[in-house]
C-alpha cells in the first residue's frame, strides 16, 4: 500500500508516492527542456503542482540485451526527456540536512535511463541519504560533435539539486555523484568540468569506461560519419530528421570499421569538458573512490561465439598484438592468476583490463601524483548464474551498490547465494558512509602499498591486489 507525499520547495510543489518501506519516491519530475541539438534550459519554476508519481520519459534508444535485462521502457521513449526521480526518507526537510547521492547512469552513453527498477534509491534512502537519479540525452542525440550535450544535461540536474533538494531533505553542500560504466566515466568528466564547480563534493565511480571518453578529433570524425549517413552538412541542417532516422544513423556511424567502431560519448575540449580531461580529473581537490569489478569483459565475451572457439593458438596471437615483445611472460602471468581458464577467458581478462582496472589504476595513480584523496575496491563476488561463466562481470555490482538484489532482472543475473546480502549490506554502507563524512572506512589508496578494498566472499584490505598484471600494463 502506498500514499501520496507532498514537498513544497522554492521552484514549486511536487506530489509524489509514499513507499511502504517508509520512504518517499518523486518521479519523473522534469528539470529542463532541451530543443534537438540544443544546449538545456533550467526550469526553475512551476507555475501549478507537479505530478511526480510515474517516471518520465526516457532518451529515445535501442535497448540492448543488459537494458532488456534491466526493465528499459521502450514504450516510454521522448526527446523530452530530461526528468529526474528522487528518494528520501519520509518527513524528511529542510531540517535534516541529509547527505545526498546523485546517480548517473550507465549504457555505453547509448542506451539506459534513471528510472530503470535496479537504480530505485529507496534503500539507500533507509540508510540515511536523498537519492537523485536523472536522465541525459542518449548516443547522437546527446553527443553528436563535441558540445557534450548529454554532460550538460547532468549539470542542469545538478543544478536543479543545488536549488530544491533542500526540501527533500537533502543538503546541497553535501552532494556525491556516483555513476557505473558510462555513468562512471562522466562523474570523471563531471570532475573536469569548471561549470560543476561547487554543484557536487565528492564522487564514487564503478567501474568507469574512462576509454569511451574522446578527443576533439575523434569526436569530429565520427560526426562527419554521422552526417555523412544523413546525407545532410550540419547538425543544424539535420535537426528535421525523425528520432528513427537519427538513431539508425548514430548506430551505423558508431559501427563503421573506418572510424573504429568509435561511440557517441563526452568529448575533451569540447563545450564545458576540459581538453586535459584526466589530469584535471587528477587534479579535482575532491575526496574520490574508484573501483571495478574482476571479470567485466564476461559480460560481452561469455554470449560470443567467436570468442567461445578461441583456442591456445588465439591466446597466443592475442597477446602478440597487445603485449609485443613481453607476450610470452604476459601469458604466463595471465595463467599464473587464472589457472583454471580457458583461452577466450584469459583473452576477456586481458580486455577487463585493458577497458576498466588499468585505466583506474592509472587514474588513482595520477591523483596520488596530485595529493588528491582517493580510494580503491575491486569487486570479485561471482554470480553462480548461467553456470558461472560470467563471473564478476560488468554490472553485476549495481543491485549490490543500491542493495536491490530483488529487482526485477537481479536474480537472472546473480543467480542465488546466501552470502549476498551480507556483500550487499557492506557496498551500500560504505557508499552511504563516503556521502557522510567524505571518505570510506578503508585504507586511502597510495602508489607504495596500493591498499584496495576487495568486496566479495571475503571482504577484506588487500594491497597491490594481481600485482605482476599491473606491472605488465606499467611497462607498456
Amino acid at each position: 500500500m502506498s500514499t501520496t507525499a507532498a514537498t513544497t520547495t522554492p521552484a514549486g510543489t511536487f506530489n509524489g508516492t509514499l513507499l511502504d518501506n517508509g520512504q518517499s519516491v518523486y518521479r519523473g519530475i522534469k528539470f529542463a527542456t532541451a530543443q534537438r541539438w540544443q544546449h538545456p534550459v533550467d526550469i526553475e519554476s512551476y507555475a501549478s503542482p507537479v505530478d511526480a508519481s510515474e517516471p518520465g520519459f526516457i532518451s529515445p534508444q535501442v535497448p540492448g540485451f543488459l537494458e532488456q535485462m534491466l526493465g528499459t521502457d521502450a514504450s516510454s521513449m521522448s526527446e523530452d526527456c530530461l526528468h529526474l526521480n528522487i528518494y528520501c526518507p519520509q518527513g524528511a526537510s529542510v531540517d535534516s540536512n541529509l547527505p545526498v547521492l546523485f546517480w548517473i547512469h550507465g549504457g555505453a552513453y547509448t542506451n539506459g535511463a534513471g528510472s530503470i527498477a535496479w537504480y530505485d534509491g529507496s534503500r539507500l534512502a533507509s540508510k540515511g541519504t536523498v537519492v537523485v537519479s536523472i536522465n541525459y540525452r542518449l548516443g547522437p542525440l546527446g553527443f553528436a560533435g563535441s558540445e557534450n550535450y548529454g554532460v550538460l544535461d547532468m549539470l542542469s540536474g545538478l543544478r536543479w539539486v543545488n536549488r530544491n533538494i533542500a526540501s527533500f531533505g537533502g543538503n546541497p553542500n553535501n552532494v556525491t555523484i556516483f555513476g557505473e560504466s558510462a555513468g562512471g566515466s562522466a562523474v570523471v568528466s563531471l570532475m573536469a568540468t569548471d561549470a560543476a564547480n561547487q554543484l557536487f563534493h565528492k564522487a564514487w565511480s564503478m567501474s568507469p569506461s574512462i576509454g569511451q571518453l574522446r578527443d576533439l578529433p575523434r569526436a569530429n570524425e565520427l560526426l562527419e560519419e554521422f552526417l555523412g549517413l544523413l546525407d545532410e552538412n550540419s547538425l543544424a541542417t539535420a535537426a528535421h530528421k525523425t528520432v528513427d532516422e537519427v538513431l539508425e544513423a548514430g548506430t551505423k556511424a558508431a559501427a563503421s570499421p573506418s572510424k573504429g567502431f568509435d561511440i557517441f560519448a563526452p568529448t575533451a575540449g569540447g563545450t564545458a569538458v576540459k581538453a586535459d580531461l584526466l589530469a584535471s580529473a587528477a587534479r579535482c581537490p575532491i575526496p574520490f573512490v574508484v573501483g571495478t569489478n574482476k571479470d567485466e569483459n564476461k559480460l560481452w565475451s561469455a554470449f560470443d561465439q567467436d570468442a567461445a572457439s578461441a583456442g591456445q593458438s588465439e591466446w597466443e596471437k592475442f597477446t602478440q598484438q597487445q603485449f609485443g615483445d613481453t607476450a610470452d611472460t604476459a601469458r604466463a602471468v595471465y595463467e599464473r592468476y587464472r589457472p583454471n581458464e580457458a583461452a577466450r577467458e584469459l583473452i576477456s581478462a586481458v580486455n577487463t583490463d585493458i577497458s576498466f582496472r588499468q585505466r583506474a589504476q592509472e587514474l588513482s595513480e595520477q591523483r596520488c601524483v596530485e595529493n588528491t584523496p582517493t580510494w580503491m575496491y575491486w569487486f570479485t563476488w561471482e554470480t553462480p548464474a548461467f553456470g558461472g561463466i560470467l563471473g564478476s562481470c560488468h554490472a553485476i555490482d549495481i543491485p549490490f551498490a543500491f542493495d536491490n538484489l530483488d529487482a526485477p532482472g537481479a536474480t537472472m543475473l546473480l543467480g542465488e547465494g546466501a552470502e549476498r546480502q551480507a556483500i550487499s549490506d557492506r557496498f551500500a554502507t560504505e557508499i552511504v558512509h563516503f556521502a557522510t563524512h567524505g571518505h570510506p572506512t578503508w585504507q586511502q589508496f597510495n602508489v607504495e602499498t596500493r591498499p584496495t578494498l576487495e568486496i566479495g566472499k571475503n571482504t577484506e584490505l588487500i594491497n597491490d591486489p594481481e600485482a605482476e598484471i599491473r606491472q605488465l600494463f606499467s611497462r607498456k
